[in-house]
């Protein structure tokens, strides 16, 4: 029986999770947990989930009500109470399902731990694999992706022989917006830009998918966890959002994870270590798979892929400037503050007016803090 810490819990990924264990009681048992502003949420899980130990919740006003309700259990709050818990919790396995820079250094914490770790936080990776990769190859935790695209690439390249490997290809739907031209998403609103057309996601992670600041935010990942650099890593745009990721062969031939869009299905692969039963496809073009569409990638639409590439080529904390301007200006957008082509063009402005340093913790959190305070300034708020 493996023990489970959530952080996370009441997202869309956290309550996917909860699923999983709970149709794999036999095999996980959640002891530990963290919500954000769904509170109303922390005594149902409680209840379906008797095992837990210790909560974090986002605001500690809220702690000695709950502390009433369930003497037994030990409750944290705040960004400060997520270190506590990865801390003091007793767990065999972590999910990381926050969202956005939160979700840093609770990974980092946890790995100094050496737990495993189920990441879906893709800004762990952005703003700190550098950092990660260093504790990783000190014996320091192990990684296990949740994202379905890099599930699919961990599943494919186990299937292959690496000396073989010509081209990683992260399959992308476009978002919202995969049909409009460039001239039309200047007019575009927030609440269109939340209409994915496959995934139920979280509000900023559906405005990434529809600027594709999550694509490049995959391509990050993918170096990190893979190791194959930026020319290695291509995106192909694919509708139905089935083929979740590709490995290409330099014999010509592809490797393919098929399977519905249901991110169940790579939560109970990051969960069970890689040890699930999975089978790739393996075809000689994409055109065997005719019962799907897929199309190039077209970046001159999709600005923040390349900005991505050029945080990523720049290394150090340039990437937690360029996550943290692209968050700042996503909920700006969310606000309806700015407008939907602002997003990539105040996030080229950040990587172009920060020094970049060595990626060290206290230099990428100084990053991410001054990043912010400086665009929300631009923004004037």
């Amino acid at each position: 029986m493996k023990r489970v810490l959530l952080l996370g819990a009441s997202g869309s990924i956290g309550q996917q999770t909860l699923d999983v264990i709970s149709s794999n009681n036999g095999n996980f048992e959640l002891v530990a947990f963290s919500v954000g502003e769904k509170v109303d949420l922390v005594s149902t899980i409680i209840r379906l989930h008797p095992s837990v130990k210790c909560v974090c919740i986002k605001h500690g006003e809220y702690i000695d009500i709950f502390k009433q309700q369930h003497p037994r259990i030990s409750f944290f709050s705040g960004d400060e109470g997520l270190i506590k818990i990865v801390k003091k919790a007793k767990y065999d396995l972590v999910v990381n399902a926050l969202v956005g820079f939160a979700g840093f250094p609770p990974t980092i914490a946890a790995l100094k731990k050496k737990a495993t770790i189920c990441l879906a936080n893709k800004e762990s990776l952005v703003v700190g694999g550098e950092i990660v990769n260093r504790l990783l190859k000190k014996g320091y935790g192990k990684i296990y992706p949740i994202d379905s695209e890099h599930v699919a690439l961990a599943k494919c390249l186990s299937q292959a022989v690496q000396d073989h490997v010509s081209k990683l290809i992260l399959t992308a739907s476009g978002g919202a917006f995969r049909n409009h031209s460039k001239e039309q998403l200047s007019d575009v609103k927030a609440a269109d830009a939340l209409k994915h057309p496959t995934w139920q996601m979280g509000a900023k992670i559906t405005i990434d998918s529809a600027t594709m600041m999550n694509k490049g935010f995959e391509i990050i990942e993918a170096h990190y966890l893979f190791n194959y650099e930026i020319d290695k890593i291509d995106i192909l745009m694919h509708d139905e959002s089935h083929v979740h990721s590709l490995v290409k062969l330099d014999d010509g031939t592809l490797l393919a994870d098929i399977s519905e869009p249901d991110m169940r299905v790579p939560i109970t692969y990051a969960l069970f270590e890689g040890q699930t039963q999975f089978s790739c496809t393996r075809i000689k073009s994409l055109k065997q798979l005719d019962n799907f569409h897929f199309h190039a990638f077209d970046a001159a639409k999709y600005p923040c892929v390349a900005l991505a590439k050029e945080a990523l080529r720049m290394g150090g904390t340039a990437l937690a400037v360029l996550n943290a301007a692209n968050e700042v200006a996503v909920y700006a957008f969310l606000e309806n503050r700015i407008p939907f082509l602002s997003i990539s063009e105040l996030i080229a402005k950040e990587l172009n007016y920060v020094k970049v340093k060595r990626q060290t913790i206290r230099n990428v959190i100084e990053a991410d803090r001054l990043t912010r305070l400086h665009l929300r300034k631009v923004l004037g708020n």
